[in-house]
């Protein structure tokens, strides 16, 4: 069922000019599953001219006609969930239910994407002069430029996807080449939907090479990024060189906060599902669990028993509950910094291994005792290990999570509603829920501050990024 993925372009799927292609392996086997077009400069040259002319185009057709295409392709989406899903998990590892759950979360954006844009309004000032109409007016931005990672294949396109194609943009996406077909089924949906031809483009090849060239392009208007803080940081740099709006959804190293006077069930198994959902390879996912005294003890005992119960194994087989790493570098990056806080002399409770030796197998692994020098309590671990750390009061607590200069996502469990109050006001982070999971809802802002970037994929805030804020006064003759 897995075929090779092609470039989108000027309404075509085709090769690259050049023929050059990317193997795709299956992470759970290793083993070759299909091929991905490889693009070079003479493809991104036809993207960048069809982007042009697409946003022509698209500019033209009023935000209702928009918003009524784009629930075509969410219904169209949605109705392919279950084959785009096989897809997913057979390219990026995850369990089939958790690349359904995305893919349907996918349409869910679309939709909520197509009736906020419709909502896009600008305002009368009051005039000092009588005579005189003083406007503010929302205009597109202009051709984009997207660029996403392998961890979520579906999400992280679609919400940059939906919002330029909502507020009349043309776009030109960069999809990951571990990941590169279930990207190629949510593009189609749109053009089963009746997208205009050039309004999107999808391109595959070197991330530095296509990301240099795309972001200096005079055509590209906006930039909007997924991925690592160093990696961000370079693209943001480029993108200011050229005066280029750009929305930054970089890495974090989230803390997830257990006071004392918590529900211990409901936190330990709350932040264990979070912790171990898509093998760890989440941006918000919670890292560094830091408990009070009196639950400690309890909090780790009940964390390291849900680690242990964890059904490993290939996404497409029945029960499983974690799947593999995304690809081959997950590996030793992970291992490394277990070493590295082993050495250090963390506590290992459970996990700590690489799972056999086909495959990105990898054990859920929680570690007590971590010292503050580790590398893994500094960089973001992104993957399936859990470091769980005692505090005494709030201030001390207030201070480890503020330490670092993410500032992505946070958690907190408590049962008073002055701690709870106290702590969200307190930590210097992007997002934060408190006794529950609720982050990367379509209506909500999603988004970080300080080395975690800036901007928002989520809520009323997203479409602003897409948007010029024009103002126009004018006097009657």
């Amino acid at each position: 069922m897995y075929r090779d993925t092609l470039l989108h372009i000027a309404g075509e799927w085709r090769q690259a000019r050049s023929g050059r292609t990317i193997p795709v392996l299956n992470p759970a086997t290793e083993e070759v599953i299909g091929k991905v077009a490889h693009a070079s400069t003479d493809d991104l040259d036809e993207a960048l001219e069809a982007a042009e002319a697409g946003f022509a185009t698209w500019r033209k057709v009023s935000a209702f006609e928009r918003s009524k295409l784009m629930r075509k392709a969410a219904d169209i989406f949605r109705s392919r969930a279950d084959e785009i899903a096989k897809l997913m998990t057979l390219e990026q590892g995850k369990p089939l239910p958790e690349a359904k759950m995305e893919v349907l979360a996918g349409a869910d954006v679309i939709d909520w994407f197509a009736e906020e844009a419709r909502r896009a309004y600008g305002r009368v000032i009051p005039a000092r002069a009588e005579g005189v109409y003083q406007l503010v007016v929302k205009e597109p931005v202009g051709p984009v430029a997207a660029f996403t990672p392998w961890n979520f294949p579906i999400n992280q396109v679609v919400r940059k996807l939906s919002a330029a194609l909502a507020t009349g943009c043309s776009i030109i996406v960069k999809a990951p080449e571990e990941t590169p077909a279930s990207p190629a089924a949510l593009i189609q949906a749109f053009l089963d939907a009746g997208l205009p031809k050039g309004v999107v483009s999808l391109v595959y090849g070197v991330p530095g090479e296509i990301s240099e060239y795309l972001i200096a392009h005079p055509v590209i208007r906006k930039v909007t990024f997924t991925g690592s803080t160093p990696v961000g940081k370079l693209l943001a740099a480029l993108a200011g060189k050229h005066m280029k709006r750009a929305t930054m959804e970089l890495g974090g190293h989230a803390p997830a906060i257990v006071f004392d006077d918590a529900d211990l069930d409901l936190a330990a198994r709350t932040l264990a599902g979070a912790k171990f959902r898509n093998a760890g390879q989440v941006c918000v996912s919670p890292t560094r669990f830091l408990v009070q005294d009196a639950l400690y003890e309890p909090f780790v005992e009940k964390f390291v028993a849900a680690a242990r119960a964890l059904k490993v194994g290939s996404g497409m087989e029945e029960g499983t509950q974690m799947g593999p790493l995304a690809h081959d570098r997950r590996i030793p990056a992970v291992d490394g910094l277990v070493a590295d806080a082993r050495k250090n002399g963390a506590e290992i409770h459970t996990g700590g291994e690489r799972i056999g030796n086909k495959g990105y197998f990898y054990q859920p692994t929680v570690m007590t005792g971590v010292p503050k020098s580790a590398r893994i309590m500094n960089e973001e671990p992104f993957g399936p290990v859990a470091m769980i750390s005692r505090f005494k009061d709030f201030d001390e607590v207030v201070e480890e999570a503020n330490r670092l200069p993410y500032g992505l996502a946070s958690y907190a469990f408590t049962r008073s509603a002055k701690t709870a109050n106290a702590i969200a006001a307190k930590v210097e982070s992007g997002m934060m829920t408190i006794n529950h999971l609720g982050l990367a809802l379509p209506e909500v802002p999603f988004g970080g501050i300080k080395d975690s970037g800036y901007g928002s994929e989520g809520g009323t805030e997203a479409i602003e990024a897409y948007l010029n804020t024009k103002f126009v006064s004018q006097a009657g003759l």
